[in-house]
């Protein structure tokens, strides 16, 4: 099996729908080791972020609704054991159109 560190990115998060960050590729388990929510505008933000299961066809909210202060970053998730499956995907949802970016940082086992 060969260890593969990585990085996702996304630009821009909409707020009138969830933008897919990562799906897991086939014949891959993936670790999450950290995601940086960074809120651009001045004005605080929410932000969610959604896990979809697809081999149970759920989707399951990570956070919901997550204030992120003006000009700041928040890092989430880091520390915590999260694994996705092939097909399993991140998807992110914000509460002000253009003003979060979002960097997620895995670990591809194939």
């Amino acid at each position: 099996m060969a260890n593969t560190f990585k990085n996702a990115s996304l630009q821009n998060v909409s707020n009138s729908s969830y933008d897919t960050l990562y799906t897991a590729p086939a014949a891959t388990t993936t670790v999450i080791l950290g995601v940086a929510l960074c809120n651009k505008s001045a004005s605080g933000i929410v932000a969610s972020l959604r896990f979809t299961d697809s081999s149970a066809a759920t989707n399951t909210l990570v956070l919901n609704e997550v204030n992120i202060p003006g000009d700041t970053t928040l890092e989430v998730l880091a520390g915590q054991k999260y694994i996705l499956e092939t097909g399993d995907s991140l998807a992110l949802q914000a509460g002000s159109a253009s003003a979060l970016d979002v960097t997620l940082g895995i670990m591809e086992i194939t």
